[in-house]
């Protein structure tokens, strides 16, 4: 017996694991004592890793469709039918008659971090799709409009803040979100322990809500008014205390004017809010020390997802509390590029091209999620006929999973790169599964660019690859040589071109480190017995704290590289060099939430919105027995007052209807939703013939996103509207 350290994979929160290994398998997981940043905390799926990564119900090797049905194949036959099948549909129809969908747990891997956007490069294809029009789109477009860089987040400092208010946010349950901090609720509580104070802005009374000094049961999708209101308030009692901010800052009148409808009396009605509990928050907020404002995924994938995210960094900006320590900071990670000299950039465009059927505009790249089943089931030319999925069920994370299940039915080629049969990958021609987390080495390229303190910390495969498996990113390398059309050179031709390419440009690029050097022989000095990690031993080379591969293996519990600290301006890359705080976009969709004042909600229907659960992230978790049990079910929960006037009875099934469909869940009736509002976690739905969960098979609950029809979309990141939708609830009729 022994044990090996990991860095857990399963969320954002990005906890270090101590496994045990025996007869070469996890056996057991605890929180690593000594881990930089976690230091031994663990949530219930941590724990679980062993059973993730012993399920019995992961592909053990490729699978190959033939005269209809998936067999077990090769490697090398599963990547010369992608080689054969892929070229030819591009040659015939153009790069966009490929799809590219990229899932969630992409983030969470070593491969799906470095080799997508080669891929997506050696597609030439623009109907790109991730999960982010699903969850983040929108904070990506505010924060690009704002800042000039798409991916420039700032997030709260809570270690140091007086003051936190959280917006469409349930920590306790999903252990953050773009905002990477192991043991969220242990610093909420900090917090209030140093005598800080927090409210939370949410239509149910969650664990977080709980725990809060203050909670605002809004009405969803009012996010936007309410914020709007809080920053009249500012403007109305000259509370405005932009500081030093000032200086970097064009559009502060601007914004003053804009928001002079948005009075915590006009928006009062519509967020069903008190309007001196709105003007209060607005007081607080500005009379507290340090303050930030943090929105998330209930305020994000609402119609006016992006004018919310907006105002959650308005807010910041103009209460002097974005870049200072307590407020709202910008992480620097280990491998971001080094920091440079404030200068005018390139800044954010939105809407460089847009889809063929519904003109809907790309935003950072891609394509609404939502619009995929429309752009391969309407013939005309341009229409997509194959697709490559990567760690995604959009069948069941996407609008309308059942036009994409046909849609994919139709398609003349896929390629899934997935440990599981599941609701979307059950289409595939080839499906390429990785090999189990504990056979991977794991860095957090993603979630360090959101931490809330800076660290970094690598951890190498804890086992050997299993008989017939393949490591995780040599699958992604030769998929991008097969799909790029040079299937058959050695997987490391793609990391020795990542690593040419970009050393090429870091050579002549004045501020980089290696100005001047010559690329080859900075080449021959990275260390790393693999492709990857030459590749991240360059960019740790090339980044902000100067360090190598070697350091970080020297540290197996990682490196702490103190707090967050301000940044502003030098990570500027707007066309002014300032903050542009109000960017034309965000202008010209104001009169939108204008007219969302008057607008009343229809009588005869409810809300509806998604909840988080701690045992759960994305849908293949219901296969693991130890994340499946409990209170992790999908119930439809309602207040007692809505049951009652329903006629709904706890444990019996309702009938709810929406704009894509009609769905039977059992109820649960609690007081912790507002009257007025329902609630269905996401992910469910496993009850599709032709897929590998045997556990989740058992429970499958419903798909809450069949209740849409795809078309409600927040217009500027093309997210879908996933909470705050209206359906009509029945008490289902026994038949």
């Amino acid at each position: 017996m022994s044990t090996a350290l990991r860095i857990c994979p399963l969320c954002e929160a990005t906890c270090g694991l101590t496994l045990t290994i025996d007869a070469g398998r996890v056996t057991g997981a605890r929180g690593d004592r000594d881990d930089v940043f976690s230091q031994g905390f663990i949530c219930p799926k941590g724990a679980a890793f062993p059973q993730v990564d012993a399920d019995p119900d992961r592909l053990a090797g490729p699978l190959v469709r033939e005269n209809g049905q998936l067999r077990e194949a090769s490697w090398e036959e599963a990547f010369e039918v992608i080689a054969a099948r892929i070229r030819p549909l591009i040659e015939a129809h153009g790069a966009d008659a490929v799809a590219i969908v990229l899932g969630n747990p992409n983030v969470h891997t070593v491969a799906g971090a470095l080799y997508p956007p080669l891929l997506i490069r050696g597609a030439g294809t623009r109907n790109i799709y991730s999960a982010s029009t699903l969850d983040q789109m929108p904070k990506h477009v505010s924060c690009g409009l704002l800042f000039g860089d798409a991916f420039a987040i700032p997030v709260p400092d809570l270690d140091r803040t007086d003051h936190l208010l959280m917006l469409g946010a349930n920590p306790l349950e999903s252990n953050g979100s773009l905002c990477t901090a192991p043991d969220f609720p242990g610093r909420l509580k900090a917090l209030r322990a140093r005598g800080g104070t927090l409210t939370v802005v949410d239509p149910r009374r969650t664990r977080t809500a709980r725990l809060a000094d203050r909670h605002l049961a809004i009405r969803p999708g009012t996010d936007a008014l309410f914020l709007a209101a809080l920053v009249h308030t500012l403007f109305a009692e000259d509370l405005a205390r932009p500081g030093g901010l000032a200086a970097h800052v064009e559009g502060i009148e601007e914004v003053r004017k804009a928001v002079q409808e948005f009075s915590p009396e006009a928006v009062a009605a519509a967020c069903d809010l008190d309007a001196e509990d709105i003007r209060g928050t607005a007081r607080e907020l500005a009379a507290a020390r340090t303050a930030a404002v943090y929105g998330r995924m209930g305020a994000s994938t609402v119609a006016y997802g992006t004018l919310g995210s907006w105002l959650v960094d308005v807010l910041n900006i103009l209460t002097g509390n974005l870049d200072r320590p307590g407020g709202a900071l910008f992480p620097l990670s280990a491998t971001a590029p080094a920091p440079r000299k404030a200068a005018p950039g390139k800044g954010f465009a939105l809407g460089r091209w847009h889809s063929r059927v519904s003109g809907h505009p790309e935003a950072k790249g891609e394509l609404p999620l939502a619009a995929l089943a429309e752009e391969i089931d309407v013939p005309g030319d341009g229409r997509v006929r194959a697709v490559i999925t990567v760690a995604a069920n959009p069948v069941l994370s996407a609008p309308n999973g059942d036009r994409l299940d046909a849609a994919l039915a139709s398609l003349d080629f896929m390629v899934s790169v997935d440990p599981y049969l599941n609701e979307t990958t059950r289409h595939a021609d080839v499906v390429l599964p990785p090999p189990p987390p504990s056979q991977s080495a794991h860095f957090d390229f993603a979630f360090n660019a959101f931490a809330v303190r800076n660290q970094v910390r690598y951890t190498p495969a804890a086992l050997p690859l299993g008989p017939g498996r393949m490591d995780e990113c040599e699958i992604h390398a030769r998929l991008v040589l097969a799909v790029s059309g040079m299937h058959g050179a050695p997987p490391s031709a793609v990391d020795d071109l990542a690593v040419d390419t970009t050393l090429a440009k870091a050579v002549a690029d004045p501020q980089s480190p290696v100005h001047g050097a010559d690329p080859k022989a900075v080449a021959a000095g990275l260390t790393g017995t693999t492709g990857p990690e030459r590749r991240l031993d360059m960019m740790l080379r090339l980044g902000p704290y100067g360090l190598t591969l070697d350091a970080l293996r020297a540290a197996p519990h990682g490196i702490d590289l103190g707090p967050l600290e301000p940044r502003l301006p030098g990570l500027l890359k707007t066309r002014s060099g300032r903050i542009e705080l109000l960017p034309a976009p965000v202008e010209a969709d104001l009169p939108r939430l204008r007219a969302a004042l008057t607008e009343a909600p229809d009588p005869d229907t409810l809300q509806l919105v998604g909840r988080r659960h701690l045992r759960s992230n994305n849908s293949w978790m219901h296969n693991i027995p130890a994340l499946a049990g409990g209170s992790n079910r999908c119930t439809l929960q309602v207040h007692p007052d809505d049951a009652a006037r329903l006629g709904l009875v706890a444990g019996r099934p309702a009938r709810i209807t929406g704009e894509g469909g009609t769905l039977e869940a059992e109820v649960e009736v609690t007081d912790a939703m507002r009257p007025g509002v329902v609630s269905l976690p996401h992910g469910w739905g496993h009850d599709r013939p032709g897929t590998r969960l045997g556990v989740a098979a058992e429970h499958p609950g419903v798909n809450v996103n069949q209740l849409l029809d795809g078309s409600r979309l927040d217009p500027l990141s093309g997210t879908a509207v996933l909470n705050g939708f209206p359906v009509r609830v029945a008490a289902a009729v026994a038949t």
